[in-house]
Order: structure tokens, then C-alpha cells, then sequence
């Protein structure tokens, strides 16, 4: 569904290729709507695009990737398509994302910032549970 999606959003997007490329547009990305660059650690890139008129992103990698955030003890599973809508500290309509709890892969479908005072991060999930954390577990490691 995802692939759709993208096709539906390719047109007048910027688009991407290249892993070196890639990972400093993705990280350009989320620092442009205030979010932590580490949000989206991931590798072997195939694309990133954007498309600026409907807010539109989407990431390739070659293969689906699980990162441990190790500040929060948390596991998150990126599938080989990372979708959102994005704006100012917000994606909204995740898709290829699910974090580890306790024994069950849940799905996020938004991570937002309401207050950026707080310093802290939001992940909802479809049913509307969401769950707080530090913003700054999500910064990139250099």
C-alpha cells in the first residue's frame, strides 16, 4: 500500500538516491520540522523523497531494520518503506513503523512534539494510545 502511496506523491516531490545522500536528507528533514535527527536511524538507503505541497515523505532501505533506543530500553521495527505526512513537530499517517511492547509489536502511526518546553516526545498509535519519552533519546548519534 505504501508503494501506492509514494506513487501518488512522486510528482513535483524531491527525491533522493545514494545511501550517503539520503541520510543527511532525511536527517535535514526532521531537523527542518523540529523533530530529533536519530528518529529515523536508519541504513542502506534506496531513496528519500518529499514532497513540499502535501507534506508528503517517504524512506526506502533494502531491508527492514529493528533499532534499540538504548535511553529508553525501547525496540522499534522500520519496514523496508517509512511513510508520514509531516509538518512542524509532527508526523502524522506513519506507516512502516511498530515499537516493542512488552511481547507484541505495536503500531505508531503519529510522533509529535506539543510543547517543545517540555522536551518531550509523543508516539501515538492508531487506537489513540499514546505514550511519552524524553526528546532527547531520539537525538542521532554522530
Amino acid at each position: 500500500m505504501s508503494s501506492q502511496l509514494i506513487a501518488n506523491h512522486r510528482e513535483n516531490a524531491e527525491v533522493y538516491t545514494g545511501e550517503a545522500l539520503c541520510k543527511q536528507k532525511s536527517r535535514e528533514l526532521l531537523e527542518k520540522i523540529s523533530l530529533p535527527t536519530g528518529l529515523l536511524p536508519l541504513e542502506d538507503f534506496v531513496e528519500v523523497g518529499y514532497n513540499h505541497t502535501t507534506g508528503f515523505v517517504w524512506v526506502k532501505q533494502k531491508k527492514s531494520k529493528q533499532h534499540k533506543f538504548q535511553a529508553i530500553g525501547k525496540s522499534v521495527f522500520y519496514d523496508t518503506e517509512v511513510t508520514a505526512f509531516v509538518e512542524e513537530r509532527k508526523m502524522k499517517k506513519l506507516t512502516g513503523v511498530k515499537s516493542k511492547e512488552i511481547l507484541i509489536w505495536v503500531t505508531i502511526s503519529e510522533i509529535y512534539i506539543d510543547d517543545p518546553k517540555s522536551g518531550k516526545i509523543t508516539f501515538g498509535t492508531p487506537t489513540g494510545i499514546s505514550r511519552s519519552f524524553p526528546a532527547s533519546a531520539f537525538e542521532a548519534e554522530n
